[in-house]
């Protein structure tokens, strides 16, 4: 499904984009949120995992997410489009 989206946004940002309408992708990393039961915040040994993974050795905050949300929203980000943009802490490098 992932993979799907990815083409999907590029389509919809060929398609718009002489209309000024942007497409991208965020593809978050492991995000401590309240998804799945809150498995990465109810369990320490997942959370160590996923932290050991990633170069800033931390999982992430909705709010790593979401200020790239924001910022792909403004003006200053009006030449970005038909992209995945990764959002991951810099996991498996």
């Amino acid at each position: 499904m992932k993979g799907a989206i990815e083409v999907f946004s590029r389509s919809v940002a060929k398609e718009f984009g002489s209309r000024g309408i942007r497409a991208n992708v965020v593809a978050p990393g492991p995000i401590e949120t309240d998804f799945n039961s809150a498995a990465i915040r109810n369990n320490p040994q997942m959370k160590s995992n996923l932290a050991g993974v990633t170069a800033l050795g931390r999982v992430g905050q909705t709010d790593d997410i979401g200020s790239v949300v924001a910022f792909l929203c403004t003006d200053e980000a009006r030449w970005i489009n038909a992209q995945r943009i990764e959002v991951s802490g810099g996991v498996n490098i």
